[in-house]
């Protein structure tokens, strides 16, 4: 009995009919383009709907549907900061009302929970009691497995970690998204462009003369490039990334962290630096043990952690 996946994103969404095995029977990737919350809820929707309506048309039986979304899933609402309008998203009662004649049981969960999930059943964390999957994208997160079972907090907020404490003094600009997702996430990577190329007077690194915003991609074709700007952001980056990483190693004490997101990517050439960094700050015992490896999914991480969470409350589940 197959499951919808769907992976809620910054700026889009993936929906997928996925089997036990962990075949993909068919994926849809659809740019948000925009869209703010009634309108993003439309079109998650409108795909769950196409998405059931092919494994129909397949003759294939479903089980379950999993969701992840970049935030925290309260019971019936979904908080997400990188979508405006939804701060207490009814995400649940819409896709109950999709799935309701079916009674097929929906499951949300966190993006960054998802993502361990995918890596502990067909990525690299199979075989792990206790790895972190470190995800930079528009933002930051940590999904963190413990003996087995995923870290999740008395609110269902633990790998939070894009407000890690990572610089001094405080500054309020790192109010909205935390010090850490501020300095090293994508988006980050390239504000902190646009603010040191504005304030030493030069260029920001390039988008391709397009005229559009500079993105974390154009940073790493820059860095390539020699760009003064770019090797400067890229360079601080690494030592964000790597005192991060320490700290979740000297809590943690995992087996291995994963790297994985939109930045990692083209930002996995540097995990060597990143653990030089890292060994810098680290209880010296459990950076020895650790690996630090890139995902095996790549960005479908998240869409597989779905699957796997509507696996689990499949009716059918054995």
């Amino acid at each position: 009995m197959a499951v919808i996946a769907i992976d809620l994103g910054g700026t889009k969404l993936s929906v997928a009919i996925i089997e036990p095995s962990g075949n993909v029977v068919q994926k849809d990737i659809l740019l948000l383009e925009g869209r703010e919350g009634k309108a993003v809820g439309a079109l998650i929707k409108s795909s769950a709907e196409k998405a059931r309506d092919e494994a129909l048309r397949r003759q294939i039986s479903l089980g379950a549907v999993g969701i992840c979304v970049p935030g925290i899933s309260h019971a019936e609402t979904v908080w997400a900061p990188n979508i405006p309008g939804w701060d207490e998203y009814p995400l649940l009662g819409e896709m109950q009302s999709v799935f309701q004649a079916g009674k097929i049981p929906v499951k949300i969960d966190s993006d960054r929970a998802c993502a361990i999930l995918g890596e502990m059943w067909r990525g690299a964390a199979r075989g792990c009691r206790d790895a972190i999957f470190l995800a930079v994208g528009t933002g930051i997160g940590a999904g963190i497995l413990v003996d087995g079972k995923v870290l999740r907090g008395a609110h269902d907020i633990a790998g939070a970690i894009g407000w890690l404490a990572l610089d001094r003094p405080f500054d309020e600009k790192y109010i909205r998204c935390g010090c850490f997702e501020y300095h090293a996430s994508g988006e980050g990577l390239a504000k902190v462009a646009r603010e040191y190329a504005g304030a030493e007077g030069l260029q920001e690194p390039h988008a391709g003369g397009s005229g559009r915003r500079v993105t974390s991609r154009d940073v790493f074709e820059s860095y390539d490039a020699n760009d003064p700007v770019a090797r400067r952001v890229v360079s601080e980056a690494i030592e964000f990334w790597g005192m991060a990483t320490a700290n979740l190693v000297s809590l943690f004490n995992p087996e291995k962290i994963i790297f994985g997101g939109g930045v990692f990517g083209p930002g996995l050439r540097f995990l060597d630096a990143i653990m030089a960094e890292a060994c810098k700050w680290a209880q010296p015992i459990s950076i020895g043990k650790v690996s630090f490896e890139g995902s095996q999914l790549g960005s479908d991480a998240v869409l597989f952690g779905a699957a796997y969470l509507a696996l689990q409350s499949s009716p059918s589940r054995s």
